[in-house]
C-alpha cells in the first residue's frame, strides 16, 4: 500500500526573527572628543564625512571635531538653524548625499536632524552629543516639531557614540537635568507597557523592560550625586542615556522609555509650544502616571526636586489649566499606543491629579 496520498503533519519550525541595530563604538568619558579620529579609522565608513551642529555647538565641540578629522576626511559642514524643522532636514539630506557618512553634534535638535538625515539617505551616523538632554543621542527615534505638535520618525541609530563628559558638564545644568527626568520616567513607561500586554495583548520584551527599569533606578536611587557641571554626573547621566537608547533598539520601538508620560509631554507642547524641555515635561508627567499607577509617585517627584528638575507645571511657566487640557488630550496622541492615561481619565480626576502634584 503506497502512503504517497497520506498528508503528514510538518514539524514546525522556529522562523521567528529579529533585526536589532545598536552601537558598535561607545566611548564615554574626560576629553574622548580627541578620540574621534581613531573612532572613525576603526569604523571603515570613507573618505568623506558631513558633520551637522548648531550655531552654539559647532563653537563648543563642532570646530574641534573638524579640525581633528580635517587631515584624514574630506569635511562638509551643515548648520542646522532654527529654520522649519522639515526643511532644515530636507536641505541635511541633499548635503548628506555628497558625504561617505554623517556625524551628529550637539543637543536633541541637531542630533535628530543628523539622524533622519541619515536615515532617510542610508547613510552612518555618529553621535556625539554636547548634552544630556535626552535619550535621543542612541535611540532609534526622531522627534520632530509640526505644527500639530511633535512627531515621532523612525530615525538611523548611531553606529557610534562619542561623549565627552567635559563637554556635557560644561552645558547649563537645566540640560542634564532635563535628561535625568527623561531616564526616571522609564519607570512609568514599562508600566504603562506592561499594562498593554495584560490588556491588549501588545508584545513585551522582558530584556528590554529589564533593562529600561535597571536604567531608571541608577538615577532614581542616585539623585543626590547629579550636581551641576560636574563631570562625575555627566558620566552617570550619560550611561543611563545610552542604556535606555539600548533598551528601545532591543525592543524596536520606544516602548522602554515613552508611555503615558511622554503623550502629556507632547500634548503640552501643541497646548504650551517652548514650554518646557522635553524630559522635564515627561518628569511632571511621570508623577502624575505613577500615582495613576499607585506606584512610588512621592519618590519621583523627591528624586526629580533633588536633580533640579521642575515638579509642577507652574515649574516650566505653564498654567494649571493647560496642564489638565494636556491630560486629556494625551489619548488623542498615538492613540495606537495604550497606556493609563488611556482609561477613562475624567476632567475632574484631571483637575485633582495636577492639585496633588503641588502637596508638600
Amino acid at each position: 500500500m503506497s502512503a504517497d496520498r497520506i498528508n503528514l503533519l510538518r514539524t514546525k519550525v522556529f522562523d521567528k526573527s529579529k533585526w536589532m541595530q545598536l552601537p558598535r563604538d561607545v566611548v564615554i568619558g574626560h576629553d574622548v572628543i580627541e578620540q574621534i579620529p581613531t573612532v572613525c579609522e576603526d569604523l571603515a565608513l570613507g573618505d568623506s564625512v558631513l558633520i551637522v551642529s548648531g550655531d552654539r555647538t559647532r563653537d563648543v565641540a563642532g570646530k574641534r571635531v573638524e579640525a581633528l578629522l580635517s587631515g584624514s576626511y574630506e569635511i562638509a559642514t551643515f548648520a542646522a538653524g532654527e529654520d522649519d524643522p522639515l526643511e532644515t532636514i530636507r536641505k541635511a539630506e541633499e548635503a548628506v548625499a555628497e558625504a561617505g557618512f554623517v556625524i551628529g553634534v550637539g543637543g536633541g535638535r541637531v542630533i535628530d536632524v543628523a539622524k533622519i538625515a541619515s536615515y532617510n539617505t542610508d547613510r552612518h551616523f555618529i553621535s556625539i552629543p554636547t548634552a544630556a538632554s535626552h535619550d535621543g543621542i542612541v535611540s532609534s527615534r526622531a522627534s520632530v516639531p509640526t505644527a500639530d505638535g511633535n512627531v515621532s520618525l523612525a530615525a538611523e541609530p548611531p553606529i557610534a557614540v562619542v561623549a565627552d563628559t567635559a563637554v556635557i558638564a560644561s552645558a547649563p545644568h537645566r540640560l542634564l537635568a532635563s535628561g535625568c527626568a527623561d531616564i526616571i520616567a522609564n519607570y512609568t513607561a514599562i508600566r504603562d507597557w506592561e499594562l498593554s500586554h495584560r490588556l491588549r495583548g501588545e508584545p513585551l520584551s522582558e530584556y528590554a523592560l529589564t533593562l529600561s527599569r535597571m536604567t531608571a533606578e541608577i538615577l532614581f536611587k542616585n539623585a543626590d550625586l547629579i550636581k551641576p557641571h560636574s563631570e562625575e554626573s555627566a558620566w552617570l547621566v550619560t550611561k543611563a542615556l545610552v542604556s535606555s537608547g539600548v533598551a528601545m533598539s532591543i525592543a524596536g520601538s520606544s516602548r522602554p522609555g515613552s508611555g503615558g508620560e511622554h503623550k502629556f509631554s507632547h500634548a503640552l507642547e501643541i497646548l504650551a509650544p517652548g514650554k518646557g524641555l522635553h524630559g522635564e515635561k515627561c518628569g511632571i508627567g511621570a508623577i502624575i502616571t505613577m500615582y495613576l499607577h499607585g506606584g512610588d509617585w512621592e519618590g519621583i517627584r523627591d528624586s526629580l526636586k533633588k536633580i533640579g528638575a521642575p515638579t509642577t507645571p507652574a515649574g516650566i511657566g505653564v498654567d494649571d489649566e493647560t496642564a489638565v487640557a494636556a491630560l486629556l488630550a494625551a489619548r488623542t496622541i498615538r492613540p495606537e499606543r495604550f497606556t493609563i492615561l488611556d482609561m477613562g481619565l475624567t476632567e475632574e480626576s484631571a483637575q485633582d491629579l495636577v492639585k496633588m502634584l503641588y502637596r508638600e
